[in-house]
């Protein structure tokens, strides 16, 4: 199995190695991939140096699978001429997400709808991935019709700019700015740029992808997304009104028993998800689960995940192996 990692050098490329390298995932052959400026250059996988290549040799070398975290423009730009060159190509990106003739992919929930012919498949957002890892379950049991969502995101989800911004800050030391103020001690309610509408794509993206990913269209969402001056994990508070009523423990059972779920609900104990506990973890953490008193059929919960892991480079590897597993490639 020919692996190409595109963007290993970035923070999502890294972790992306680490996975694969966690999972023993089987690779006869890797290609690790960067721009012009990191060609040449050695990163080391599972004790042994790769000289990083660039795009076009990559191509050429017709791999199996390239998992893409290399941004917007390279993704629409170099997805394609791997495809054509019969590549499968796992995407981290938003440039395919909601591309209709594209799969969006979240693998406990919709990896059976891939087939062979899918040559460009999309990894969701990591705010909607660690959303519809709690949502599916529970809208399969109890029918969603209407979720609000508000996101408390970690820097590491802007990039190594922003995580550099926060250390500055902390250390009073003064340097590039990735946010348009301070982050250290503060809450900017700006992810990412702001549209028409007065959303932010980010917001807009936890709006359409649930839907894609659960194909169905009965639910709305309405999202507000917050940075907040963490290294790593992002946390959602989210408000569920179903169509048919619950019982708690139920909702706790159902959880409990979701792969890639775990529940921290224990109030007496002050358990519940928090960022800290979830680094470096592959699963998504739900806790806070309590009715909403105001709202027949209405529930609360707190959704943590590492954006780094599940909400990108995990999921991603976890697409590849299925891909494997069911001989798709």
């Amino acid at each position: 199995m020919k692996i190409a990692v595109v963007g290993a050098t970035g923070m999502v490329g890294e972790v992306m190695l680490k996975v694969l390298a966690e999972r023993n995932f089987p690779i006869t052959e890797l290609l690790l991939v960067a721009s012009e400026r990191s060609v040449g250059k050695k990163l080391a996988y599972k004790g042994v140096d790769y000289t990083i290549i660039g795009l076009a040799d990559a191509v050429a070398a017709k791999p199996d699978i390239a998992i893409f975290s290399a941004g917007g423009d390279t993704s629409l730009e170099w997805a394609p001429k791997f495809a054509e060159a019969g590549t499968t190509v796992v995407d981290n990106s938003s440039a395919w997400r909601m591309d209709p003739t594209k799969k969006l992919v979240v693998p406990e929930i919709n990896a059976s709808e891939l087939t062979a012919e899918d040559k460009i498949i999309a990894n969701p957002n990591c705010s909607t991935i660690q959303l519809v890892m709690a949502l599916s379950p529970l809208h399969n049991k109890y029918k969603m019709k209407r979720v609000v969502v508000s996101t408390y995101q970690s820097v590491s989800g802007t990039g190594v700019k922003a995580v550099q911004q926060l250390e500055n800050e902390i250390a009073g030391v003064e340097g590039e700015m990735a946010y348009p103020y301070p982050i250290g001690r503060n809450a900017l309610p700006h992810c990412d740029v702001f549209l028409e509408n007065g959303y932010t794509k980010e917001e807009m993206k936890l709006a359409r992808e649930p839907q894609k990913i659960l194909n169905d269209r009965t639910f709305s969402i309405s999202a507000t997304a917050v940075r907040i001056p963490t290294a790593g994990g992002h946390s959602e508070s989210v408000n569920i009104e179903f169509e048919n009523d619950y019982e708690l423990n139920e909702v706790r059972s159902i959880l409990n028993d979701t792969p890639g779920v775990t529940v921290q609900d224990n109030p007496d104990t002050n358990t519940y998800p928090m960022p800290i506990y979830a680094h470096d973890k592959d699963d998504v953490f739900v806790g806070r689960i309590r009715r909403d008193e105001t709202q027949p059929n209405s529930i609360n919960m707190w959704i943590v995940a590492d954006n780094l892991r599940k909400g990108a480079a995990t999921n991603a590897v976890q697409i590849a192996e299925y891909l494997v597993d069911k001989k798709l490639v």
